[in-house]
Parts: C-alpha cells; structure tokens; sequence
C-alpha cells in the first residue's frame, strides 16, 4: 500500500481495494466472490474484507444470491437505462458547476490525465483506461465542490465499471471514442454549456458501447 493509503484505517484502505477492484474491472459481471477469496488476494484479514463485501452489497456493487453467495451483477438493459438517466442528470451539471469562467490550470490538470489515457488507449492497457478515464472525470467533478453529487456520481460508476471493462476487452479501447478534448476546450473556454453537452456526449457513447454488449450477450462469465 502506498503512504496515502496507510493514511486510513485498515477496514477503509480494505473496502477502498475492493471497490476498486470491482470499479475497475478486476472483477467481472457475473463473477462469484468470496471472502475467502478475497482475503487470499488482498492480504487481508477476514473482519474488514467481510465489512467491505456488505458495504459494496448496500451500494449496489455486489449481489447477494442468497446461501452466502455474492456476485457481481450483470447489467440488464433496464438497469443500464436508469444508470442512463441518473448520469446524465448529474454528471454535466457537476461539470458546470466546476467552472465559473475560464479555468487554465482546472484544463492543464485534466489534459495531462488526457494524455495519459492516449497513452493507454495506444498501447492497449484497459487497466490503464479505465483508471485514466475515471480520473479525468473525477478530477473536474470534484472541482465542482459538490460533495453530495460527486459521491452519486461515484455509486453510479461502481455500477457501470465492470460492464465498461468487458466493453474494452471485447472490442479494445481505441474503440471507445470520447468528448475530453472538446471538454478541455470548454474549461479553457469558461463555456458550462459546452462543457455540459460534452459530458453528456461522453456519458451517452459510452452506455452505447455497453448496450451494445448487453445486446451480444458479452457479459455471460467466460466469454
């Protein structure tokens, strides 16, 4: 763990771990987890990994099937459709309310994460992509100053990471296409509404690429 991890209580650097590993793909739609499992893959201790499993459950995250066994969930065309409509209503208004007018430095920060995701783009790293491609959209969230939204905004992003990471698997990253530059160009610019409509393109092409998954049947485990 690195020193801003250790920084944080031992139960909350373990749920923080697993969160990420379901953000990020390392776990897949449909993939049983077990807190054994878990511990053996963490290093961790069964207490915090069994607290980080129920929390994830509470959000969504994880599903319980009953006869303790947990999963991650398939998205379902009705489910994509309300992560749709909850992403679209918060995520550009969070990008609007992170400027009010010109913000170069807010711009410099999010194009040298930009840069880094081309890189992961190019040579093909999901893990890569999927970091980077968070970070950038945190990153002008955050700056928006609106705690309440940004944590929605993260519970909706726990929900759609795994299907994004068979997305990428399926079909590469450099098919993904995505609005950062034209979002760049509205931080500079100080325009909330272009930076709004870039988001909401964003957001919107990438539900596609996992509607059109869902469609191919991508998320069946083994596939």
């Amino acid at each position: 763990m690195n020193a801003q991890v250790r920084k944080i209580p031992e139960h909350e650097a373990i749920y923080l771990r697993v969160r990420d590993a379901i953000m990020f793909g390392e776990l897949v739609p449909g993939q049983s987890v077990t807190i054994q499992g878990l511990t053996e893959t963490i290093g961790a201790g069964m207490t915090p990994v069994r607290e980080a499993i129920r929390r994830l459950t509470s959000e969504g995250a994880l599903l319980a099937l009953g006869n303790r066994r947990i999963e991650v969930p398939r998205l379902s065309r009705e489910a994509l459709e309300e992560l749709h409509f909850a992403r679209c209503a918060i995520e550009p208004k969070l990008a609007e309310m992170a400027i009010n007018g010109p913000n170069e430095p807010l711009a410099d920060r999010l194009g040298a994460i930009d840069t880094k995701l081309d890189h992961a783009i190019a040579t093909g790293s999901v893990e890569g992509y999927l970091r980077h491609n968070h970070d950038f959209h945190f990153a002008l969230y955050e700056a928006s100053g609106a705690e309440i939204l940004v944590a929605m905004a993260r519970s909706l992003w726990l929900r759609s990471g795994p299907s994004l990471r068979v997305v990428c698997g399926r079909f590469g990253t450099a098919s993904l296409p995505d609005m950062h530059d034209e979002a760049i160009a509205a931080v500079r610019q100080g325009s909330a509404e272009k930076l709004h409509q870039a988001i909401r393109v964003d957001i919107e092409q990438g539900i596609d690429q996992i509607a059109k998954s869902i469609d191919e049947n991508a998320f069946d485990v083994g596939n």
